[in-house]
């Protein structure tokens, strides 16, 4: 699909140090909005996502009128907004209150481009078991969302887990008191065999046991997709081939609770986690949780402190809408999340920022060394860290169209450091200079350091309601 046309490729205020081009969605979105509105013939246009069990979220917007020669760009527009609903909410069926040809173009992008193919074939089929559909209606359907009350639970002896794509963290809890965390480096990404998956998991289950008399729960926060603690989708087993993954994958953490016969566990999305550790650690509701690790986690606890069923896969919602922003190496789209949010985006930025590091140097590692050199004052690690402060600031403004959100919780492991308080201070001070109002109601958050790293092992490690005792 065409890139948006220039009037909305608008360059910010607060410019990112290292990233001269930067051109925010925040700033697309709210110009066309208000361009729309403007216009004196603006319609109102309700998009309606549905996902299984008849679950429906709207979201609402002003486009031009038909005849309107700004009205070209809705269509490249609205996609961009279209894939913000499927990655951050979730469903396979898109009803739209708009011209039947805009539904069939967006529908098009989906069964032919590669990038919506992507999107369609990950969120539509793999995670809701449907093919993609996007219709034009006389009138949506019906909100109707779903509330979740998971984790906060303390009593007995537990493990949690955490899987990321560089590191695998755990932590063991015993009556609610941290006893024992752990962090190992793993690389599982393109491992083409389960078994490294699974004897690595098994590997921090039996060092947190070690420190339990026993262990009454586990709870475990992946990257992906996860259903009565099977796996539907998840970057963790990208290199498993398709019939291997449902024929090993699919079923790992049943088989991994079986070798631990049969103890209670529950497994979830990472982004999930992160909210929730957000809210506890915050005694706050409304909370989105972002957690920049190898990509970006992100998580929703609505106000009444519960989960609900929005994915929230912020790696793949669109950030930069310049017609050369760097694409994402999985799905192929340009300008999304994991580009801007991760130690992806540190290792993009160390060119721009004179920072020489080895060539066969892994982005976990050119992490570190940013770490290092920014913990002794070096002004070039600092301007990376400005320069993701800036990416973060425009994009808690594009988010907030869609989360009522009042509570950010920042963490991960690009977090850590002096330099995750520099990115706050710049994200600050982006909200302050573009969106005032914004500014003043929504409070950003980053725990001490120990939280940052451990966090959602921690928080996961709540997620089993333990039955009482007969």
């Amino acid at each position: 699909m065409e890139p948006l046309d220039s009037w909305l490729q608008i360059s910010p205020r607060v410019r990112p140090p290292l990233d001269p081009d930067f051109r925010p969605m925040a700033l697309a979105y709210r110009a066309f909005t208000a361009e729309a509105l403007a216009s004196g013939r603006a319609r109102l246009l309700t998009l309606a996502l549905e996902q299984h069990d008849g679950l429906v979220s709207h979201h609402r917007l002003w486009v031009f009128a038909e005849d309107d020669p700004r009205a070209r760009a809705c269509l490249p527009f609205l996609e961009r907004v279209v894939k913000t609903l499927l990655w951050a909410r979730g469903g396979w069926r898109l009803c739209l209150d708009g011209p039947a040809d805009l539904a069939l173009a967006l529908q098009r992008h989906y069964d032919e481009s590669p990038t919506g193919r992507f999107d369609a074939e990950i969120v539509a089929r793999r995670m809701f078991d449907r093919a993609l559909e996007i219709v034009a209606v006389a009138s949506p359907p019906a909100e109707r969302t779903l509330s979740l009350r998971l984790g906060r639970h303390w009593e007995g002896c537990r493990i949690g887990f955490d899987l990321g794509g560089s590191d695998r963290k755990v932590a063991a809890v015993r009556e609610g008191e941290v006893i024992f965390t752990d962090e190992t480096p793993w690389d599982p990404y393109f491992q083409s065999d389960p078994q490294y998956h699974y004897e690595g998991i098994m590997d921090s289950l039996r060092r947190a046991a070690a420190h339990l008399p026993r262990v009454d729960a586990m709870g475990g926060s992946a990257a992906g997709v996860y259903v009565n603690n099977r796996v539907k989708v998840a970057s963790l087993f990208r290199g498993v081939a398709p019939e291997l993954f449902q024929r090993r994958v699919k079923d790992l953490f049943l088989e991994i609770q079986r070798a631990w016969g049969g103890v209670l566990l529950v497994v979830m999305n990472d982004g999930e986690v992160t909210a929730l550790a957000g809210s506890m650690l915050l005694e706050r509701t409304s909370v989105l949780g972002i957690a920049l690790g190898t990509s970006t986690a992100g998580g929703w606890v609505d106000r009444n402190g519960n989960l609900t069923s929005w994915i929230n896969e912020l790696a793949f919602v669109p950030v930069d809408v310049q017609p050369g922003a760097p694409r994402d190496e999985w799905s192929g789209d340009r300008g999304v999340g994991a580009q801007y949010f991760s130690q992806q985006a540190v290792a993009r930025l160390l060119g721009p920022a004179g920072i020489e590091t080895p060539a066969d140097m892994k982005p976990p590692e050119k992490l570190q060394r940013v770490q290092e050199l920014m913990a002794a004052g070096d002004p070039r690690a600092r301007r990376i860290y400005e320069t993701l402060g800036v990416y973060l600031g425009y994009q808690l403004a594009y988010l907030a169209e869609f989360y009522p959100v009042e509570h950010v919780l920042v963490l991960g492991r690009v977090t850590s450091g002096p330099g995750g308080q520099v990115m706050l201070e710049q994200a600050r001070e982006v909200l302050r200079v573009e969106f005032p109002e914004l500014a003043e109601r929504l409070s950003l958050h980053l725990p001490e350091e120990s939280f940052k790293r451990h966090g959602q092992a921690i928080a996961a490690a709540s997620l089993p309601e333990l039955q009482p005792q007969q």
